[in-house]
């Protein structure tokens, strides 16, 4: 598969989710660095960082960070938990016209959200950021992690016939209208950043390729989990090459209006600022 023609108008607004467990060490700095980013570029926007479950201050920050940061949301996942369910709890409650998936521990640029932003508008559905073409780069990255990811993603390259090779990055960005085109999803942990983009590709929205940067984690634990995740990895991508390879329902036309499809109820609740908090089951997308 190889990147799409761009088809799509402008968007006027992007959300950022970021999935957060126990980060009460970097939440604070990575929302602070974005809102600063986006609101000097003058990007209408609103950051959804979901809180999964944190046992530390990480919520009492957000709620705190509220007064200063005002396009600042912050929800609770009260399902289940999982890195997975965070992000599709964040996925199922954001209300702009496009979305970026950022890490909470500082360790993608702020600055990338930007050139999404920029891309977005010039017509594409996704646009998915690379750490290992000319222009991106990693600091710091664990040498066995760095052995694990390059064989994790050449073995998708390969099954997938995709010329993109960082596809297990959860850092990219969508329209809404892929968020609801490649919904549902069912993968609970990190296997969730490569469901959506395979998916995407599969059923035929236009992506591109950018260069981004990566450093690692200066505190707190990774959830990461590298020995759990390779059947986790291995399911979603079985699963995926099977829709691809045996129906063709779910490609999008793009001459024809996109069809998008139902998703599984997530379960949050919004931060009480000034105003009541609202209960969302998040059985739908907020048009």
């Amino acid at each position: 598969m190889k990147s799409k023609k761009p088809n799509a108008g402008k968007i006027n607004d992007i959300a950022v989710v970021i999935p957060a467990h126990n980060e009460e060490g970097c939440i604070e700095l990575t929302v602070r660095h974005l809102h600063l980013e986006l609101v000097t570029n003058k990007i209408p926007h609103e950051i959804v960082v979901v809180d999964d479950g944190s046992t530390d201050s990480t919520w009492k920050i957000l709620t705190e960070l509220t007064k200063d940061v005002p396009t600042l949301r912050p929800i609770k996942n009260i399902g289940p938990h999982g890195f997975g369910r965070a992000v599709i709890c964040g996925l199922t409650n954001f209300q702009a016209d496009a979305v970026a998936i950022m890490m909470a521990d500082n360790s993608d640029d702020a600055n990338d959200v930007v050139r999404y932003w920029e891309k977005l508008n010039e017509g594409y559905d996704c646009v998915f950021g690379s750490r290992f073409i000319k222009g991106g780069g990693v600091i710091d990255y664990p040498i066995h992690k760095l052995i694990m990811n390059r064989m994790a993603n050449l073995f998708v390259t390969i099954m997938f016939n995709v010329a993109y090779n960082d596809t297990t990055n959860a850092f990219k960005a969508y329209r809404k209208e892929v968020i609801k085109g490649c919904a549902p999803f069912i993968s609970p942990h990190f296997n969730l950043t490569v469901e959506i983009p395979l998916k995407a590709m599969v059923r035929g929205f236009s992506w591109t390729i950018i260069p981004i940067t990566w450093r690692n984690r200066r505190t707190g634990i990774s959830k990461l989990k590298i020995q759990e995740m390779g059947s986790r990895y291995l399911f979603i991508c079985l699963y995926v090459w099977l829709e691809k390879t045996l129906t063709r329902d779910y490609r999008v036309n793009p001459d024809e209006p996109r069809v998008t499809a139902a998703e599984p109820p997530v379960k949050a609740i919004t931060q009480e600022v000034e105003k009541p908090a609202i209960e969302t089951s998040g059985e739908e997308f907020n048009e």
